[in-house]
């Protein structure tokens, strides 16, 4: 078994100031984006120009916060929603969904696309290869923090989570947890790396529209589908679906469906002669 390299989720506590490892990888995931999408924009096929990567990364963090948010509230705790409406803005509570901030970034898009004038799957395109490094870097975020952690399991890979309390008004270790799969750990190297890498080199060569749009929700919905069943899976949820299928693994199915969608139609409208969408 492993031995969880217990860190405290607080990078900095200066009286009322708590900054927290989970929110150093947000801003670690949009500044790697604005890194790369300066690099992607310098390209003559871009359709932004270099200082509108800004912009953009702007509009999308704001896409990934309101989203994962409202994501996570209708996806994975309505109830509780119903219950205080207010626990909906409480974002410090913790609960985001990459499923709702993927529809955040979505509609952020959307609507930069049109007011620039250019065809929205050329900037989903653009796009797509920014967004692995900091979905792995919210992983280790997860890790640090001892939150969605894996299933119990004999092997050696098996890691024992820190249980915390919050007693009067302290964060308390009050227990570890059985052994369990670090599936953060699969999730980073799967989302972030593997993710990343694929994306990265298949956008270095010239590829018909939609494809990198498409090759992303592909293997991100493919890899999260399979992490699932290594993954617990939320206490007050459970399998949702056929008995067996957690709530992460039927918002995948759809990216993984649109995204091979995609990538057919892209590659057809590319023997038929549609303008593509460019390379690194």
């Amino acid at each position: 078994m492993l031995t969880y390299p217990q860190i405290d989720p607080v990078l900095v506590d200066i009286g009322p100031l708590k900054i927290h490892w989970y929110g150093i990888m947000y801003l670690i995931g949009f500044a790697s984006a604005w890194y790369l999408g300066q690099k992607r924009a310098a390209q003559p096929w871009s359709p932004i120009k270099v200082e509108q990567v800004g912009d953009l990364i702007f509009y999308c963090a704001l896409g990934v916060v309101l989203g994962g948010r409202l994501g996570y509230v209708f996806f994975y705790d309505f109830e509780r929603f119903l219950d205080n409406p207010l626990w909906a803005i409480q974002v410090w509570k913790g609960g985001m969904s990459f499923h709702g901030g993927l529809v955040g970034v979505i509609v952020a898009m959307w609507f930069y696309s049109r007011s620039l004038g250019v065809r929205f799957f050329h900037l989903a395109d653009y796009m797509a290869p920014l967004v692995p490094i900091g979905l792995g870097a919210g992983r280790l975020g997860n890790f640090i923090g001892a939150e969605l952690y894996g299933r119990t399991t004999d092997l050696a890979v098996a890691m024992q989570f820190p249980i915390y309390q919050n007693i009067d008004g302290v964060r308390t270790l009050v227990g570890w947890t059985d052994p369990r799969h670090p599936s953060q750990l699969y999730q980073f190297a799967l989302e972030g790396v593997a993710l990343f890498t694929v994306l990265w080199l298949f956008s270095r060569k010239e590829r018909p529209i939609m494809s990198v749009s498409g090759l992303f929700l592909f293997c991100y919905g493919l890899f999260r589908f399979l992490v699932e069943f290594v993954r617990e899976p939320d206490a007050h949820l459970g399998p949702v679906a056929m008995g067996w299928m957690t709530m992460g693994q039927v918002l995948s199915t759809p990216m993984i469906l649109i995204g091979l969608g995609l990538i057919v139609v892209g590659y057809r409208q590319h023997k038929s002669g549609t303008v593509n969408s460019g390379a690194v």
